[in-house]
């Protein structure tokens, strides 16, 4: 149980900070790249704009794979197998009566 908290809560992290990083951007070339606007800033526009791009692909590559890794520590619920052994039951009570399809 512990396990699913901890991975639920990187992911809502890593959420919010891949909405973050996407509003920074802008879809026209702007964004946080046209604030650095003289040409002798150490970053740059493109390499600001490299930076916010591969910060968006390694937040999304990280969601994917924490979303994947939950799958495994899911806590399982005990209904299941009672559904299931109820089933059975029901299976196992009462007898099938087969009749044959009329000829034709």
């Amino acid at each position: 149980m512990g396990a699913y908290i901890v991975i639920s809560v990187l992911i809502f992290i890593v959420c919010i900070l891949l909405v973050l990083v996407v509003l920074v951007q802008n879809s026209k070339g702007g964004g946080l790249a046209s604030n650095f606007s003289s040409s002798n800033q150490f970053m740059g526009v493109r390499k600001t704009a490299d930076f916010l791009e591969k910060t968006t692909w390694t937040l999304a590559i990280a969601l994917l794979l924490l979303c994947m890794a939950s799958i495994f520590v899911i806590p399982r619920s005990s209904t299941k197998s009672s559904v299931n052994s109820e089933l059975q039951d029901q299976m196992n009570s009462k007898p099938i009566d087969y009749q044959p399809a009329p000829k034709k």
